[in-house]
Parts: structure tokens; sequence; C-alpha cells
């Protein structure tokens, strides 16, 4: 079982999360997602895309209020059951060409899939904090390295690329923390360094639990956490991250979501401070 303020930290990040994304779908902030869903679920002629905003928003606001304040068990089974409706939904929508970029390739390339991929994340935390007892927490902790595992590998590794590397240019120039990388490489250096950063770290972190040593762990929690923490600085330095139409433009509602990996790492927190014990 996790710790009581690790849990309390968690839920925050899901509510905070999903009721911004849930006002955000349902001002229409996401149509062209909305219709990409319709399209692979066969909706299309059912649904319109502002509708399906609606509905998509209107469950995710449900669901972050009920895992607020939920204490029954059965309000925290339906709770469990809807996180798990809007990742599974989502991610299958991987399996639509839409999400790739077919000009390069396609699959593995991520277009729009670089924002779909996260919902991973929903899957380990709804198991780490309703379905617990089911667990062991050494479980839990690889459950949770596997999605943030995933991203980071993933996104980190499209860094390597020309359209990434010009694609992020927007957010590292008007980061405060990170705009100096320009003034020392080019484009595609500082895209490969934030690449090799992301890698490495995820690396590190499973090295962690692989050997079950703590000081590895914790090596790897904070260079993975450091990723994370500075993607949600750039709701404030980056432009489009909020519209006064859908309260998060297209940059906030993929950002925000990483507020789901801090919470897969506050799981692997809990292991790694169990670790500690132990020792």
């Amino acid at each position: 079982m996790l710790d009581k303020y690790e849990n309390c930290a968690i839920k925050t990040c899901l509510a905070l999360s999903l009721l911004l994304l849930g006002v955000s779908f349902m001002l229409d902030g996401n149509t062209k997602g909305m219709a990409i869903l319709l399209d692979f679920y066969r909706l299309e002629s059912m649904l319109s895309p502002q509708t399906m905003g609606l509905i998509t928003g209107g469950v995710m606001m449900a669901t972050a209020v009920m895992g607020a304040l939920a204490r029954e068990a059965k309000s925290n089974l339906i709770t469990a059951g809807a996180l798990l409706f809007i990742a599974v939904v989502a991610l299958l929508t991987l399996l639509s060409p839409s999400r790739y970029l077919q000009d390069l390739g396609g699959f593995p390339i991520l277009g729009s899939g670089q924002g779909i991929i996260k919902y991973a994340a929903l899957i380990p935390l709804v198991l780490s904090i309703y379905l617990y007892k089911r667990y062991s927490l050494k479980q839990l902790a690889w459950l949770n390295y596997l999605s943030v595992a995933m991203v980071l590998y993933w996104i980190g590794g499209l860094k390597f690329f020309e359209f990434e590397a010009k694609g992020i240019v927007s957010l590292v120039s008007t980061s405060p923390f990170m705009s100096w990388l320009y003034d020392v490489f080019s484009v595609q250096q500082a895209s490969n360094i934030i690449g090799v950063f992301d890698v490495f770290f995820a690396s590190l972190l499973g090295l962690g639990l692989w050997l079950k040593r703590p000081n590895i762990l914790w090596a790897g929690i904070l260079g993975c956490g450091s990723v994370f923490v500075m993607t949600q600085t750039f709701l404030l330095s980056a432009q489009g991250a909020f519209s006064a139409q859908t309260v998060l433009g297209g940059l906030g509602q993929f950002v925000i979501k990483d507020l789901w990996f801090i919470a897969n790492l506050l799981v692997i927190i809990c292991y790694t401070k169990q670790l500690a014990k132990a020792n």
C-alpha cells in the first residue's frame, strides 16, 4: 500500500489534469483529436467532434471529482473503471495510421500519437491506488516504470530526428531553464542532448529497479522527474499552453498529461523508501 501522502499527491495530479483536460475538451479545445477518435471507432455518422468533446470532457471531469471525493469502495471501483476506460479508449487509437507521420515512414514515427501514448500512465496508477491489494509494491513500481520508460524512450528517441528537433524549438527557446542550449549548440545538437538525457535516466531508473539499489533509484527518479517537472514550466513560458476560449491550448493539453508520469514516479518513490528501510 502507498504512503498516505504519496496517495494524496497522486490523486491530486490525476484530479487536476483531468479537470483541466475535461474543461478544455468540453469547450471544443480538441476538435481534431475528437474527429480522429470518431473515425477510428466508426462513430462519425452518429456524433460530431463537438458532441464527442462534450462527452469525453464530461467523463473526465466526473472521474476527477469522483477520484477526489470518493471514500467508499464502490465509488473507488467506479473511479478505477472510468480511468481505465479513458486510457484504453485513447490508447487503442494508436492502431490508427493517423497517429503517425506517414511521410516519414509511419510507425514508429509519432505525430499526434505523442499525446496518446501518455494515457498509458493511467493504467498502473489505477492499479496502484485502487487495486493495490492485488500487487506487491515491487510489482507496482515495475508497472509504473514501464509507462515512464515507454514515453521517455519513444518520445526521447524522436529527439534525434530533424522534424522533432525543429518541433521543440518554440518550447526550448522560450524556457528560462533550457534556452541556453541554443546559445551553445545547434538546434539538432540540443535536441540530441535532450534525447540522450531522456534515454539515459529512463535506463538508470530501470537499472535501479533491477538491482534493487536505492541510490541508483533516487538518481533515476530525480533525472526522470526533472523531465516531467520541466515540461510543466512550459505552461508558463511557451505560447499556446493556455487559451481564453478553451482554458488549455493544444500545447497545454499535451503537457498537463506529464503530471501522470510524476504520479508514476511517486509510486516508485514509495518502493525506493521501502528498499532503503530494508537495507
